[in-house]
C-alpha cells in the first residue's frame, strides 16, 4: 500500500525522501486564495518521479455556493488546478465538498455541482480525476452527512468523481470509523484518496482539528485509523503535524504490512 503526506510545495520531493513516502500532496498556489497555479519549479522532477502525486485545491473553493462572487471563481479555480496537476502527473484534484447558505436549500448546492461536472464534460472534462473530500462540520454542508453524499453522487457519479475520504473529518461529524468504509463504497462505488489523520476533538465535534496518527493528542485509536485504511485499499496521504509525519508513515506501514 502506498503511503505518503501532505507536504510544504517548494521541493515536495526533498520533503518525500525526509519521510521515505510512497505519495505526495501539495497545493499549487496560495490554499487561501485565487490565483491560478504558475508553472512548478520542479515540474518535470516531480513528473518523472515513481511518486504518486496528489494536488490540493485551495480552501476558498466552493462549488456549492449560490453566491455568483463564490462560485463562479470557484468553478474556474478547480480547472486550473486541474490543468496545473496534470501538468506535473498528479494523480488527482482533491477539492472540498462546500456548502450553501444557512437559509438556502442543499439541493441548490447539489445542483451546483452537477453544473460544474457538465460544463468542464462539454470542453472533454477535467484533466485529472476530481476527489471530492468529504467535511466535518458546517451548516448545509455537501459532504458531512452520508445521506447527502448521496444525493451528490446522484448528481455526480455518472462524470466519473472520485471520494477522498478523511478520517478526521469523519470521526468530527460523527461518523463510525468501523463501518465508515463499507457506507461510503455503497455510495460512491469507490474510495481513491485517504486522508489518514487523527483528531484532537472528540466524536462528534464537527471540528476540523488534525492530530498525529501517533504519539500525538489524538482521540481516535491508532489501530482503528489504520484499519480504516486497510480496508479502503487505496494511496494514503497523513496531514498531520510535520516534525511526526515520518512515525506516521511508519507507524501505517508497518501495521498494514
Amino acid at each position: 500500500m502506498q503511503i505518503g503526506a501532505h507536504v510544504r510545495d517548494d521541493d515536495p520531493l526533498a520533503a518525500v525522501a525526509e519521510r521515505e513516502a510512497d505519495v505526495v500532496q501539495f497545493f499549487l498556489s496560495d490554499p487561501q486564495g485565487w490565483k491560478a497555479p504558475k508553472p512548478h519549479p520542479h515540474g518535470e522532477e516531480i513528473k518523472a518521479s515513481p511518486v504518486e502525486v496528489f494536488i490540493h485545491a485551495p480552501y476558498l473553493i466552493n462549488v456549492a455556493s449560490k453566491n455568483n462572487r463564490i462560485r463562479i471563481p470557484s468553478r474556474k479555480n478547480v480547472t486550473q488546478h486541474a490543468d496545473g496537476a496534470a501538468a506535473i502527473g498528479a494523480k488527482g484534484l482533491i477539492v472540498h465538498g462546500g456548502h450553501v447558505g444557512a437559509s438556502d436549500d442543499i439541493e441548490e448546492g447539489l445542483v451546483n455541482w452537477r453544473k460544474l461536472f457538465e460544463r468542464e464534460a462539454e470542453k472533454g472534462g477535467f484533466a485529472v480525476p476530481i476527489l471530492i473530500e468529504n467535511t466535518a462540520g458546517g451548516d448545509n454542508a455537501m459532504t458531512r452527512e452520508l445521506d447527502v453524499i448521496a444525493r451528490l453522487w446522484d448528481k455526480v457519479g455518472e462524470f466519473g468523481a472520485g471520494f477522498c475520504l478523511d478520517t478526521c473529518h469523519a470521526y468530527a461529524a460523527g461518523w463510525d470509523l468501523e463501518t465508515a468504509v463499507e457506507k461510503v463504497k455503497a455510495i460512491t462505488g469507490r474510495i481513491d484518496l485517504v486522508h489518514c489523520n487523527n483528531s484532537r476533538d472528540e466524536h462528534g465535534s464537527n471540528r476540523d482539528r488534525h492530530a498525529s496518527v501517533v504519539d500525538g493528542d489524538g482521540t481516535i485509536e491508532p489501530e482503528l485509523l489504520a484499519e480504516v485504511v486497510r480496508q479502503a485499499g487505496a494511496p494514503v496521504v497523513v496531514e498531520t503535524p510535520g516534525e511526526g509525519q515520518a512515525a506516521d508513515i511508519a507507524y501505517l506501514r508497518k501495521q498494514l504490512a
